[in-house]
């Protein structure tokens, strides 16, 4: 009878040479080891969220610059939107209707200002508008765009006469989605209006040809005082380049290529 060794040893055949058989023991064999699993990290408790809050409180209420904007590099061209289109709110929600019939019949003297942000691309002034209109009268109107391009920076104020309709609007509006933005709309309240938060307001915006302005510039016809002075920058910049190349001992004739003045022809 075997020893209880010899029945643990199995036999395996060898890689290289497939007719010899090696042997080896069962116990050699190496088990896989369990995978630890991930330790826990601590939690941790962040503050961005009343960071976040007092953050978007300042840049209601201010002005950003151009560099805060990236979506002027948005290839998209600027196609207004049909409102007519659009989903009403007033009208289709039961609720927001009865508060503007109360809002409407206790009116207030002051008028309410709302910030709306994350305006979707075609929904400009005259959208703008005439879609909040269905809530009620828009005073005051501005989108803020960029100096140089006139583009908008998809943000803007809107004021209504009356106050407690700025501040449904503002509840109905914050976080709607209208044609796949989630908008922004917060109330600000009337001590933190900027001054000149209404400077170009209520105006449409039009877009300045720069192009035409730059071609018109450059293809109109040259006076003798512009000739003179062009001619001579040009020779300012060749008796410059003669001097370079004399100083590290190259010669060159600049006669063939050289500007040339022209001569004063008398009359006879």
């Amino acid at each position: 009878m075997a020893p209880k060794s010899s029945l643990k040893s199995a036999s395996k055949t060898s890689i290289s040479n497939p007719g010899k058989r090696t042997s080896f023991s069962a116990d050699l064999i190496s088990k896989p080891k369990p995978i630890p699993k991930p330790a826990k990290e601590p939690e941790v408790i962040s503050e961005k969220s009343e960071d976040s809050d007092a953050e978007d409180d300042e840049h209601l209420y201010g002005f950003s610059t151009d560099e805060d904007d990236s979506s002027d590099d948005d290839a998209v061209a600027d196609e207004e939107v049909d409102i007519g289109r659009l989903p009403t709110v007033a009208k289709d929600d039961a609720t927001v209707k009865r508060k503007l019939e109360k809002a409407k019949r206790h009116p207030t003297q002051d008028r309410g200002v709302i910030y709306m942000g994350c305006l979707p691309h075609g929904f400009y002034e005259d959208q703008l508008k005439g879609y909040l209109s269905q809530f009620g009268d828009v005073t005051r109107l501005r989108i803020s765009r960029n100096k140089k391009t006139g583009r908008s920076k998809h943000y803007g104020f809107v004021e209504f006469d009356s106050a407690s309709v700025a501040q449904i609007v503002a509840e109905t509006m914050d976080n709607y989605l209208l044609m796949g933005h989630i908008l922004k709309c917060k109330i600000i309240p009337k001590e933190k209006v900027h001054p000149e938060l209404w400077v170009g307001a209520n105006k449409k915006w039009k877009a300045i040809p720069r192009d035409q302005i730059v071609r018109k510039e450059h293809n109109k016809p040259r006076t003798q005082e512009s000739m003179r002075k062009a001619e001579k920058r040009l020779i300012q910049r060749e008796n410059e380049r003669k001097r370079k190349l004399a100083e590290v001992g190259i010669k060159y004739d600049f006669d063939a290529v050289s500007y040339k003045k022209k001569l004063k022809t008398v009359a006879s």
